[in-house]
């Protein structure tokens, strides 16, 4: 009973007109920015965080977390529209997403990642207001061998969602891994691979590496061939979505809102990990796994909904452990010092 007690105690705070209107501004603003092609929920909440600073805590670490959301969410409209993920856990929406927009159905695509990620984002607060505790138990029973596991998912995930040639696919992981090395290492606290540049310190940027691989690739791919050029003038319409297309969203999305559940509560996990990890494993068990890659609509639900999920999520090591488990609550934990409160 305490549990409920305490969730009624929070929902009477929150829910003040004072408290609902600072968390309108910061979904709104946050997804305005997050929309922007390359800044994501880090930047955006790095860039408002002085805008909170003369705020209750409470509204302030409410107006926060609406521009976490609006981030999270906005970054998905750019994927889908104009091939270019506004942050790293937007990359697989753009996959599919923006496929359907070439063939006329943005809407529908939009819509998508809206419902998945609103349903999403309901079940994992539940889920952190009812579970914490024991949720950021389990995080913490994470060691090597599971990290271990999960990079070695992580780069099977990457062959599975490559199409074409096994050797292209395999050689396109170890070009990434090479690329990771490049940065600071966590254990001697060495420069690998920088060449004395400090803007390699902390590793080479995932966003930037994706609007490279997706929107830049884009451009050129236009200029190079004027004659099939391909530029969308069209509106934006069909946002409703048939009953086809709820039956085929359904399992998909609840697939995604469990993967981002569970993986979001890791440290170091998130919403990125989420969002691959649910395209690559409904990539597989989908019963319209041919059409992954060329407009499939479960290629849009199950990582919108993971993503979501594990941004939710996230938010329980660091509020019951106060250890950040991404670079946004690390900010919110500045936050939070900020503002008086020890996570």
């Amino acid at each position: 009973m305490e549990i409920f007690a305490n969730l009624g105690l929070g929902l009477e705070t929150a829910f003040t007109l004072t408290n609902l209107a600072y968390c309108l501004i910061g979904v709104f603003v946050g997804t305005a920015v997050g929309v922007l092609p390359g800044l994501g929920p880090v930047a955006t909440i790095a860039m408002l965080l002085p805008a909170t600073f003369g705020l209750p805590p409470v509204s302030a670490l409410i107006m926060l977390s609406g521009i976490y959301y609006g981030a999270q969410y906005g970054g998905s409209t750019t994927a889908i529209l104009v091939n270019l993920p506004g942050e790293s856990s937007s990359v697989v929406t753009a996959i599919d997403g923006y496929q359907m927009a070439r063939q006329g159905h943005a809407g529908r695509a939009l819509a998508t990642a809206a419902l998945g990620s609103f349903f999403a984002g309901s079940v994992a607060t539940v889920l952190l207001a009812l579970f914490a505790p024991p949720l950021a138990d389990l995080a913490l029973k994470f060691g090597p061998a599971e990290y271990f596991s999960l990079m070695v998912l992580g780069l099977v995930a990457s062959v599975v969602l490559a199409s074409g040639s096994l050797l292209n696919a395999i050689g396109m992981v170890i070009l990434g891994l090479l690329l990771g090395l490049v940065g600071t290492d966590v254990n001697s606290g060495l420069a690998r691979y920088t060449f004395d540049l400090p803007e390699l310190a902390d590793g080479v940027n995932f966003v930037i590496v994706a609007m490279g691989m997706f929107g830049i690739g884009e451009i050129i791919r236009n200029l190079e061939h004027d004659e099939s050029r391909t530029v969308m003038m069209k509106k934006v319409k069909g946002l409703m979505l048939t009953k086809d297309d709820l039956k085929r969203i359904i399992a998909p999305v609840l697939r995604g809102t469990a993967i981002g559940s569970a993986l979001g509560i890791l440290p170091g996990g998130g919403a990125m990990l989420a969002s691959f990890a649910s395209y690559s494993i409904e990539k597989k068990i989908s019963k319209n796994s041919a059409m992954f890659g060329k407009g499939a609509i479960e290629g849009v639900a199950a990582p919108e909904a993971a993503n979501n999920a594990g941004a939710q999520t996230s938010f329980i090591p660091m509020l019951t452990l106060g250890i950040p488990s991404n670079p946004v609550m690390a900010l919110m934990i500045g936050a939070m010092i900020i503002q008086g409160i020890q996570p």
